[in-house]
């Protein structure tokens, strides 16, 4: 729908409030100008609570504003990663603006918890004083450069992924469309549209491994700089993860193991039979078993935009009028095409308060999936606007991910909008496959990521030797690989957030354990379930993370305790 020409828009969007502390017309691309605005809050001398709750939300104003610019150059380098006017703009404001920057955020810090010592502050602010202190201690002034390299390097991930295209069946065609093609019935079509895919991005694997290798060397001397043994405590504690721990992480890997591989074995040993084949490859594991043509939800993107318009309608019709409205505002970018980054998300524009989806749809049932998804965090965003500190603004990304997950599971009864009956059953246990695939998977990416950081110093064929024991334990291994070594080695090369966010996957994990919960009270009583959701994301970042799940009606566990009975309502679905 929306080009980089036609995104322009974004930053002329109206704040949420109008300004009252930063200057209208401000040159973001200015460090000059950005330090000044910081400086002012600096030396504002502070003499009553009023005040100083007055400076924070000041402060607010101004990060929202500097978030905002951000997003939008963001957004606009990876809705076409080939544009160099938007990528030099975006690598711009990671060298000259960031560094500038981050030691004034500290600065802010330091001068925040040394005011509110003379101050007493009500329960309201525990959250944010909590966060703040951690930011103090997380800072270390020569980790900015590296931080700065890191960035750097994540664009140049974004670029590389983007400009990945292969020539099929006489037209160039983008990784995403090619997706497409695994679900045809044809299984040699299926093999060509998987090889041609998987050798593509081989021709990029070189490349990959040396981004990849100077991410890592930057982020071990990141969490050596600060003080930590290793880069998994360095970013558990960056991540503000003050509920559980990497021993409890490990807990959920031996569990998926014993409870999760097992199901997802017996599913794609279901599969095999179905098709009766002697066994599965990679190109068997997302066509019909049973033969069934694939399933078309859309032939225009417009198609796309209406019916899950009309389904969020029927759900709730507040849900239903804020998704209009981000139609109306060309708040999303939805169709893959040649130069476009991968992946999807949802990125909320600060200081107007608004969301914006970007994602790669191209006529297929997952479309319907990730827009469900995507849309979850757009409502989130939405509920949660009215809280006044940026901070608060922003969850918990482990409940994050249930606002989005959970959407998926709310919004699944309405998919007669897309489907006929058969075909709604046959979409429905289809994405319960998925879930069950989706929680080991989160363990192979999650026990990988810890395997890389507990040995930095490892070589590239040591981490090809972990990935594919790893992959192995969690059931890679059901689906034979044989003569397709290499492109099995590297499939890891798939995953963006190994290269752009470490150890943010595990949230996948617990918060899709969530959502089924979400699932389970919405059998029972969906209006309830629905409610309960909403007022959750209503309290954006202002309540611990188990808070937010007891808000939502569900309890924040990933234990055995949780995952056992979930797996056995699924076994149900089946």
């Amino acid at each position: 729908m929306n080009t980089t020409s036609d995104l322009t828009f974004l930053s002329q969007l109206e704040p949420y409030e109008k300004r009252g502390f930063v200057p209208e017309g401000m040159n973001w691309a200015d460090p000059e100008a950005v330090k000044s605005v910081y400086s002012l809050l600096l030396a504002r001398t502070i003499n009553s609570v009023g005040e100083l709750e007055k400076w924070l939300l000041d402060r607010s104003e101004l990060e929202a504003a500097l978030s905002q610019e951000g997003a939008v150059l963001y957004i606009r380098m990876t809705c076409q990663t080939d544009d160099t006017k938007s990528a030099e703009e975006y690598k711009n404001f990671l060298q000259t603006i960031i560094p500038v920057v981050r030691p004034l955020e500290h600065q802010l810090n330091i001068k925040y918890l040394e005011e509110k010592k003379n101050f007493s502050l009500n329960s309201t602010y525990a959250i944010y004083n909590r966060f703040i202190q951690t930011e103090v201690e997380l800072f270390v002034d020569k980790n900015i450069p590296l931080q700065t390299e890191v960035d750097l390097l994540s664009q140049d991930y974004q670029t590389v992924c983007g400009a990945m295209t292969v020539f099929f069946d006489g037209k160039e065609r983008t990784l995403p469309e090619m997706g497409k093609f695994l679900l045809e019935t044809d299984r040699d079509l299926r093999e060509r549209a998987w090889r041609e895919t998987a050798e593509r991005r081989l021709k990029d694997q070189e490349k990959l491994d040396s981004l990849f290798d100077e991410m890592l060397k930057r982020r071990s001397q990141i969490a050596q700089n600060a003080r930590f043994p290793n880069f998994i405590d360095y970013q558990f504690r960056a991540f503000h993860r003050y509920d559980y721990t990497p021993r409890d992480c490990k807990q959920y890997h031996q569990t998926v193991e014993e409870v999760v591989v097992p199901l997802w074995k017996e599913i794609l040993e279901k599969r095999r039979q179905e098709m009766k084949l002697e066994r599965l490859r990679p190109w068997d594991t997302a066509v019909d078993p049973l033969g069934r043509s694939p399933l078309k939800p859309f032939e225009k993107i417009e198609e796309l935009y209406s019916r899950c318009q009309d389904i969020f309608g029927k759900m709730d019709s507040v849900l239903g009028q804020q998704f209009a409205q981000m139609v109306k505002e060309h708040l999303l970018d939805l169709e893959s095409r040649k130069g476009k980054a991968p992946g999807g998300y949802q990125s909320t524009l600060d200081e107007a308060r608004k969301p914006f989806i970007f994602m790669n749809a191209v006529g297929v049932e997952d479309d319907v999936w990730t827009l469900f998804h995507e849309a979850g965090h757009a409502f989130h965003s939405l509920a949660c606007a009215d809280q006044g500190l940026l901070k608060y603004r922003h969850g918990p990304m482990e409940f994050n991910e249930v606002a989005s997950m959970g959407m998926e599971l709310l919004a699944s009864p309405y998919l007669d909008y897309f489907y006929k009956p058969e075909e709604k059953a046959r979409v429905n246990q289809s994405h319960f496959e998925d879930i069950v695939f989706t929680l080991a998977w989160v363990a192979t990416i999650d026990c990988f990521q810890h395997w890389i950081y507990e040995h930095p110093s490892h070589t590239n064929t040591e981490r090809k030797e972990a990935w594919l024991k790893i992959h192995k334990r969690f059931g890679g291994d059901i689906v034979d690989w044989n003569g397709l070594e290499e492109e099995h080695a590297f499939l890891w090369h798939r995953q963006l957030h190994i290269f752009e966010y470490p150890f943010y996957y595990i949230e996948y994990g617990i918060a899709q354990l969530g959502a089924l919960q979400l699932w389970l009270n919405a059998r029972r009583d969906a209006k309830a379930a629905l409610n309960n959701y909403k007022k959750a994301l209503a309290l954006g970042g202002s309540r611990p993370l188990p808070a937010l799940y007891k808000e939502a009606g569900i309890r924040f566990d990933f234990s055995a305790d949780t995952i056992i009975p979930l797996m056995e309502e699924i076994r149900k679905e089946f």
